[in-house]
């Protein structure tokens, strides 16, 4: 059950990727190219102008890819704290030596626990793509 909530997490955070760099990501990656050929295109410029000026042109691009990877791990973070605390619940309840007979009651807690996570943090999906997509339109 645990690694069908893994799966759940991934697909839901590779469709939000996918989707951010289709709408954003990928259009100022073109900006960026571009901006970068018109560089290469000036010849009077000298080398060390010419690297400046390219590495210029992805500054928008760089800081845009960081702000979506700090917001995809902080989510990602706050779903880790989420399981561990029904990690540490399940294991106070469990005491320091359980029997055979009560190991599996314990995994089906955590396992009940560790779905409520999954869906609750499932759920701040599109609150957190709407705030990514706020930020990155007014960087289009």
């Amino acid at each position: 059950m645990v690694e069908q909530q893994r799966q759940r997490v991934e697909q839901e955070m590779t469709k939000m990727v996918n989707e951010i760099d289709r709408d954003f990501l990928r259009k100022m990656q073109g900006t960026m190219h571009r901006c970068a050929a018109k560089c290469c295109d000036d010849n009077v410029m000298s080398l060390e102008s010419v690297q400046r000026c390219i590495e210029n042109c992805g500054v928008q691009l760089n800081e845009s890819q960081n702000y979506v990877q700090r917001e995809l791990e902080g989510l990602q973070h706050r779903l880790q704290r989420c399981v561990m605390d029904c990690n540490d619940t399940v294991k106070d309840k469990m005491g320091p030596n359980p029997a055979n007979t009560e190991i599996s009651k314990y995994t089906l807690m955590f396992e009940n626990c560790a779905v409520k996570c999954v869906d609750k943090h499932l759920e701040l999906i599109p609150s957190v793509m709407k705030a990514i997509k706020n930020v990155l339109s007014q960087k289009v």
